[in-house]
């Protein structure tokens, strides 16, 4: 029986490999999806149904301005002509266009039950309508001046365009997603507004960094409202494409009568609210949170409102938090900036998305301008054979009356006038009545007209800035016409608050000890007292410990810790632990990388106002150097000043340029010269000689002076004074200096000095660790040469004056 069959069926087997075939079959579908189906356009950001759907209303000529039409009509349409994959998928998309609560900026404009955000369904297709909106003609202007290329639709039956004009950038405001195969998309939605802020920086520069972009697009903006919590999923998304964004409800908390009440009147975008209710009834069910007395939805056409009833003794701020927890009240919102580049899946940024855009929106009026150049041309062509027609009107009528044949007509007009084909025909559609009745004088000014706007034309296509500027305006158009107010609040996240924020602003005063112990005390502690008294316990140390420096701040202030190395650290003054003024601190290693055997040796609070850091060292040497340099200090410190053996540092401030600056030393000399004798240099650099020291002396201090005030001396056993700064003459950089106090066996050699205004007070601190606190008014006021008067009181066999601070009133 086979045998008999074989001489009628003739087999051809052709064997394959199934592991290959599957793979290549494999392959032909992930792709289709991911390019046919599943991923949008970079340059109009729109996925082929939608693409399809949008044309297919433009065909049907379903403009803003025409009554609406059903909506089975243009999916059957669409379906018939363009997207061959079911009339579901297409009404689908549709529907999605025309929601509020799932697209920014709708581009349906639909009439009947098109969905709620309760999860209801839209009705069947054959009950609702729709139309375009206006900005969706944006997205199709120009379309027939050959800006986009156009294809054949699945059966070669018609043609559909590969891509929308898009004038505005449909992919950022609207945003997009899918799933294709192996690869997915999640495009969140922007502010039109916003986002063409972004595209004119960029068309401006294009080297425009992301934090620009950032300072005008804040971040997504969800149609259905509600906040962002923290800005770090935004910077992420932004800069690689991928990025988790926080969305919480918009809740606040009513008081009636004796009781609370949460009202809800914004959600997370695509949050289901019907379902949301039941799950927070779930869980007051279950007893997983506790607190809520009653739940309903109060929701009408003015807008969301959900109250959530508190009982009595109920925390509302506990409840409020729970339901951000546990429901979705705050959800996740995962950024995935996943679009089709040249036909190719890429993921991309913030900047780079405004790019694909841009260079789109270049064809697309480039290629319109080429267009309408040609148009123009091509009637300044017909206008310049017309013009020859007129001028030679009765021979034109006589050839025409006297000639058959059109092809004998046109031989005849270009011997006899040298007119084209084009224009010969011209001529020829025209009725002689109409050709005779021409007026020469509109004819010219059509021309002159034309000629003009041609010039213009060429002009935009030889010059890319003009081109950009056409772009630029364009957007702002319609920036103008649709933008709107952003939707969608940005709110810190708790976890990226900076901590200063919650920090207190107030006066401070930071200690540094001889063996590394710092802290920070409220000044308040040490209040003023008179001349010559013993002052109070400001420090509890170790034997043979002393203050070494001490400034006031306010806690958000930044201060700048140098070492006996010549490197420097960086603190904010809050992170210094705080103590009480009878409390020893912490040391300092606690706080700092710091290396073997290297120490703090000096702390400066840094102004942001101020333009350099002026050093001066025990040696005598003084180094100026932008304060600049000391910005972005990593935690181990960078190098902050060269210095020779045997040196160190006794005094850093900042100042402005252009400042005079005096020196005093040990020995009580002084000089004073204006800073722009000290040329600035690099952290490295080991600085040049502000003063000639005599033998044994040394500079103990360096300030920055103003003839209205008054420097401050303190001497070691406990004597001081304060003179006018106008007593000392400036001289020149490296001189000896005139005496600036009187140093005797009953005061000890100078400790300090600082500049002060009537109203300051000033803090002297001693090796046993007491601290008194003066008002610069009851401290004498003597000349240059005197040994002032004593200040405080000091045993100086045990005791002496080791540091000497001002305290300045603060703005807090």
């Amino acid at each position: 029986m086979t045998d008999n069959l074989d001489q009628y069926v003739h087999v051809n087997v052709e064997e394959v490999d199934i592991e290959e075939q599957m793979k290549n079959a494999y392959l032909d579908y992930a792709m289709s999806v991911i390019i046919a189906r599943a991923l949008p356009d970079v340059r109009d950001g729109l996925k082929p149904v939608h693409r399809r759907i949008i044309y297919g209303m433009h065909k049907l000529g379903l403009t803003p301005d025409k009554p609406y039409r059903k909506s089975a009509a243009l999916v059957g349409d669409v379906m018939g002509k363009y997207h061959p994959h079911g009339d579901t998928a297409i009404y689908d998309a549709v529907v999605r266009l025309a929601q509020n609560f799932s697209t920014r900026y709708l581009l349906a404009d639909g009439q009947g039950n098109f969905g709620s955000v309760d999860g209801d369904g839209a009705a069947a297709m054959r009950y609702t309508e729709v139309r375009m909106t206006k900005l969706t003609t944006e997205l199709l202007r120009d379309i027939g001046k050959e800006t986009v290329d156009f294809q054949p639709n699945y059966d070669e039956s018609e043609e559909e365009p590969a891509v929308l004009p898009a004038r505005f950038p449909n992919l950022l405001v609207n945003g997009s997603s899918g799933i294709a195969v192996g690869m997915a998309t999640n495009m969140a939605p922007h502010n039109l507004g916003e986002i063409i802020d972004a595209i004119d920086l960029y068309l401006e520069d294009e080297n425009v960094g992301l934090e620009e972009l950032m300072q005008v697009v804040k971040g997504p903006d969800f149609p259905t409202y509600g906040n962002i919590m923290g800005v770090k999923g935004i910077k992420d998304a932004y800069e690689t494409g991928r990025g988790k964004v926080i969305l919480r409800a918009e809740a606040k908390i009513e008081q009636s009568k004796n009781k609370e009440k949460i009202i809800v009147t914004e959600i997370p975008y695509q949050v289901n609210k019907a379902n949301l209710i039941k799950k927070i009834a779930d869980l007051v069910k279950d007893k997983r949170i506790e607190g809520i007395s009653d739940l309903r939805d109060e929701s009408d056409r003015r807008g969301m409102r959900i109250v959530i009833e508190l009982k009595r003794d109920a925390n509302s701020s506990v409840v409020l938090n729970n339901l951000y927890k546990y429901t979705q009240m705050q959800t996740t919102f995962g950024i995935i900036n996943l679009c089709l580049v040249d036909g190719i899946p890429k993921t991309l940024g913030l900047k780079d998305l405004i790019k694909y855009y841009v260079d789109h929106q270049i064809e697309v009026v480039t290629r319109r301008t080429k267009f309408d150049l040609q148009k123009k041309e091509d009637r300044a062509h017909i206008i310049e054979g017309l013009k020859i027609a007129i001028d030679n009107i009765d021979e034109i009528i006589k050839i025409i009356r006297n000639t058959y044949s059109d092809k004998e007509i046109k031989e005849i007009f270009y011997k006899r006038f040298k007119l084209t084909d084009r224009q010969s025909q011209a001529i020829l559609d025209m009725q002689l009545k109409r050709l005779s009745g021409l007026e020469r004088e509109k004819l010219d000014q059509e021309y002159e007209d034309l000629i003009k706007e041609i010039a213009r034309l060429k002009e935009i296509l030889a010059s890319d800035r003009l081109l950009k500027n056409i772009i630029k305006e364009e957007l702002n158009e319609i920036k103008e016409k649709y933008a709107d107010k952003r939707r969608t609040a940005i709110l810190p996240d708790a976890k990226e608050i900076d901590t200063i924020e919650l920090i207190e602003k107030e006066e401070v005063l930071i200690t540094l000890t001889n063996q590394g112990y710092v802290k920070r005390t409220p000044v308040d502690e040490f209040k003023v007292q008179n001349r010559g008294g013993k002052g109070v316990v400001g420090l509890g140390t170790k034997e043979d410990d002393f203050a070494i420096n001490m400034f006031i701040v306010n806690t958000h202030h930044e201060i700048l810790l140098f070492t006996n190395i010549g490197k420097v650290y960086s603190l904010r003054s809050f992170e210094i632990p705080e103590g009480r003024r009878t409390s020893r601190g912490t040391n300092i290693v606690n706080l700092l990388t710091l290396e073997k055997d290297e120490k703090v040796i000096a702390i400066v609070p840094v102004k942001e106002e101020n333009d350099y850091l002026i050093f001066a060292t025990k040696n005598g040497l003084v180094k100026k150097t932008p304060l600049n340099a000391y910005k972005n200090i990593r935690k181990t410190g960078i190098i902050a000043t060269d210095l020779r053996e045997g040196d160190k540092i006794v005094s850093i401030r900042q100042a402005h340029d252009d400042v005079d600056i005096v020196l005093v030393t040990e020995h009580g000399m002084s000089i004073r010269f204006s800073s722009n004798q000290v040329r600035p240099s690099q952290r490295k650099s080991l600085g040049v000689k502000g003063i000639n020291l005599s033998k044994d002396d040394s500079l103990v201090s360096m300030e920055i002076i103003d003839d209205s005030k008054y420097l401050f001396v303190a001497s070691e056993f406990g004597y001081g004074k304060k003179t006018l700064i106008s007593n000392y003459t400036a001289q020149n950089r490296a001189g000896k200096g005139v005496l600036t106090y009187r140093v005797k066996e009953k005061t000890g050699n100078l400790v300090g000095a600082k500049v002060l205004d009537a109203k300051d007070d000033i803090i002297l601190a001693s090796l046993n660790n007491d601290i008194i606190r003066l008002n610069a008014k009851d401290i004498s006021t003597q000349g240059r040469s005197t040994s002032g008067v004593k200040i405080k009181d000091i045993d100086k066999n045990t005791n002496k004056i080791v540091a000497v601070t001002k305290f300045i009133e603060e703005e807090v």
